[in-house]
């Protein structure tokens, strides 16, 4: 029998990811109760299979959204309706079957142990991983750490994770970015500057041929342009911060002693 929790779920914000998407699911479940899934405006049919699925399985809950809105804004839009339930931390993942789901009840137990804490996947790449997305993440890990003076942050990019849902509500509703392809690296900067600590624990990360089914919706010049607007608008918060943040170093540093 999977684990279940009234305060954890699984959240899995899905766009167009093909059948794929019914084996994350389905492996999901297979670790956890609940899962929820937020389809966010996908035209590929996926909404249908899982609706279908969800009818089978009382542990599964699919969220539809009209258009497609980002991945920021599926998280958003779940991790709200998940607050209303009642429930106060989300182990967010893909829909394409990159993360590892035998690794749900490994984060949810690292998070009930530290509730304030946000639980970060450290991605572990296979020899498939693309060179230009491995060392590309490098470079918005290095800008990640300096916008939060090295708080602890393993990976910005990564998305297998657990989160507060309260203080990630409070920082997506600051502003008005952090709903696309930028959520992931934001959101763990915006809540180290709130003072949400990270907790890392290394993850397996697989990319998927198309043979097998894997789909992709990265595209290198957008997303790129966006990941560098979005670390520009960063560094900017992070310079207003400083003080605050050299602040919280000392104290830390003092508490040590």
């Amino acid at each position: 029998m999977p684990a279940s929790s009234t305060s954890h779920l699984v959240l899995i914000p899905s766009y167009n990811p093909g059948r794929k998407v019914l084996d994350t699911v389905r492996a999901a479940r297979t670790q956890w109760t609940p899962v929820w899934v937020v389809v966010d405006g996908s035209t590929d049919g996926s909404a249908d299979w899982l609706n279908e699925e969800a009818r089978r399985d009382p542990g599964l809950r699919v969220i539809v959204l009209p258009r497609n809105q980002g991945k920021g804004a599926a998280v958003l839009h779940g991790i709200t309706l998940a607050a209303q339930a009642g429930f106060t931390h989300a182990l967010a993942m893909d829909s394409d079957g990159q993360h590892p789901e035998t690794l749900i009840p490994t984060f949810m137990a690292a998070s009930l142990a530290a509730p304030d804490a946000m639980v970060l996947g450290k991605p572990v790449f296979g020899a498939e991983a693309p060179w230009v997305r491995v060392m590309g993440r490098k470079l918005s890990n290095g800008w990640a750490n300096l916008e939060t003076l090295s708080f602890g942050i393993g990976d910005s990019l990564y998305g297998f994770r657990v989160y507060p849902i309260a203080p990630l509500v409070r920082v997506m509703q600051s502003t008005s970015f952090m709903r696309r392809f930028d959520f992931d690296p934001e959101a763990v900067v915006r809540l180290c500057w709130a003072g949400v600590r990270p907790i890392n624990i290394d993850a397996p990360v697989r990319y998927f041929t198309p043979q097998e089914g894997g789909v992709s919706h990265f595209k290198y010049v957008r997303d790129n342009l966006l990941l560098s607007g979005m670390h520009t608008r960063l560094f900017t918060g992070f310079v207003m911060r400083l003080p605050l943040l050299l602040w919280r170093r000392l104290q830390g540093s003092d508490n040590k002693t």
